[in-house]
């Protein structure tokens, strides 16, 4: 049979040392073409390149697999792949590892999630998965298990169409994670400020701080079940329709 193809891209940039572990893992599942920001592009959400050009370029950096870099964003990545790259549709994206935690809020802000989100709107199965580890040294192969098994599993049974996986995982050594948890996306948020400074020409600027506040506390948030020792995966839609205000809006509006 022939081996799915799988579209690996992520936000750290393609030299980042979480790709290139989820490259050599899904190496050994299928065949692998990556496309990936030749930099990193944290935050930067669901954004794309509109008032510039982009380029990408095939580079040799390791394993099997093919890879291109590529200028513009993770969204970017994908549009590129699917449009001028890739020979056929790719069975699944699989995007990340990302340094550090894209659980509750942090899915809106993740160009992470973003890619996988971008393939979701394509029709195409896509899984963004997280690290909680900001660490560049970090050890992701404690999680090669998990991620393989949930990419087959993707694989074998795809979500309906428009439905993407957020997946995060704890910091915590492979013996030690308690399993995997379905959760939801918990109420949580950063509490953040600005904090100003004048540089010596006496012009001020201002470097964003501040805090993250988990205010969920339910047995089903993955703020919860990520504390707790498992693995955190939350279906995620991109369509933001509140359909259960609808009809009151509806009144409110008097339509």
């Amino acid at each position: 049979m022939e081996r799915p193809l799988i579209l690996v891209t992520n936000d750290d940039g393609i030299t980042a040392p979480g790709i290139r572990n989820l490259i050599s893992f899904m190496n050994e599942i299928g065949e692998v073409i990556v496309v990936a920001p030749d930099s990193p592009q944290s935050g930067k959400g669901h954004a794309i390149t509109i008032n510039s050009t982009l380029s990408y370029e095939e580079v040799s950096l390791d394993g099997p697999q093919t890879d291109y870099s590529c200028s513009g964003t993770p969204v970017d990545c994908v549009k590129m792949a699917l449009d001028k790259i890739l020979k056929r549709r790719p069975d699944i994206v699989v995007s990340g590892i990302n340094h550090g935690a894209n659980s509750s809020i942090n899915v809106i802000y993740s160009g992470t999630m973003s890619a996988a989100v971008e393939a979701g709107v394509e029709g195409i199965p896509a899984i963004g998965f997280s690290l909680l580890d900001f660490s560049w040294e970090a050890d992701f192969t404690q999680a090669k298990e998990f991620i393989q098994n949930i990419v087959k599993r993707t694989l074998e049974k795809p979500m309906p169409r428009g439905i993407v996986l957020n997946v995060n995982i704890p910091k915590l050594p492979a013996g030690e994670i308690k399993g995997i948890k379905v959760c939801k996306q918990a109420n949580a948020k950063w509490e953040e400020s600005f904090d100003e400074r004048v540089n010596p020409h006496g012009k001020k600027y201002y470097w964003l701080t501040g805090y993250f506040n988990n205010m969920d506390e339910s047995e089903d948030a993955d703020e919860t079940a990520l504390a707790n020792g498992y693995i955190s995966i939350v279906p995620v839609k991109f369509d933001l329709t509140a359909y259960e205000y609808m009809k009151t809006l509806e009144e409110v509006m008097n339509f």
